[in-house]
């Protein structure tokens, strides 16, 4: 692969998993580069950190392979940048010069793993592979739950009382009565959530409602 200055960031139609690099030294760039692309593995490699932040956050799972002493902004300074721009692409931090507080520092920021150069082929292998897989984790429960609020936001407001109270295990009848409404009410309320909401059953609709937080509030007293 040839290196870009600043290459394009991945087309969100393509969900094949890329492995960013960061490190000034060149010859480390290309023997990655080759590793990488040798298991199929899609790649872009830059020199500095300044680089990296101009290609733009990653559409596709991914991690990033971070020389953690580079000229300008270090490896750790752009792991705290990444972190406040809320982009959380796994760090697997590579260098020749580690040492412990370092690497404490590292992990405690969330780092993936902390290798030693010389890295063994298939020591970075497994640790890409790991980080790729929690990325892809993370970026399908940040679907879930955005899938769920969606179908959440499309619930009235006496829906989300309803919804509130059934989820806590309250019976119909004790839902009309907290809201002050007939238990057929409650019933019919009950099988719009159901629909709108997409829950196949009770369980589904409390899952739902713990992958969103939802606690049992005070009901609002408008019908």
């Amino acid at each position: 692969m040839t290196e870009r200055a600043k290459p394009s960031p991945p087309k969100a139609n393509d969900d094949q998993p890329i492995v960013f690099i960061v490190d000034d030294d060149a010859s480390m760039r290309r023997a990655l580069t080759n590793l990488f692309e040798s298991v199929g593995l899609r790649v872009e490699a830059f020199g500095s950190a300044p680089q990296l932040l101009q290609s733009g956050p990653p559409e596709v799972p991914s991690c990033l392979v971070l020389d953690i002493r580079l000229p300008g902004l270090s490896g750790l300074d752009l792991q705290a940048d990444l972190t406040r721009a809320n982009i959380h692409t796994p760090i697997i931090f590579i260098t020749g010069h580690g040492d412990i507080p370092m690497t404490v520092r590292a992990m405690k920021s969330g780092a993936v793993d902390f290798l030693t150069k010389p890295v063994r082929d298939q020591d970075i292998l497994d640790a890409v592979q790991a980080a790729i897989e929690r990325d892809r984790k993370r970026r399908d429960l940040e679907k879930t739950v955005s899938d769920v609020r969606c179908r959440f936001e499309s619930l009235t407001s006496r829906e989300r009382d309803v919804l509130s109270l059934v989820t806590s295990g309250l019976m119909n009848k004790q839902v009309a009565s907290e809201l002050q409404l007939a238990e057929i009410t409650v019933k019919i309320y009950r099988g719009q959530i159901m629909r709108k909401m997409g829950a196949k059953s009770l369980a589904d609709l409390v899952r739902m409602a713990e992958t969103l937080g939802i606690r049992r509030t005070k009901p609002n007293v408008q019908t």
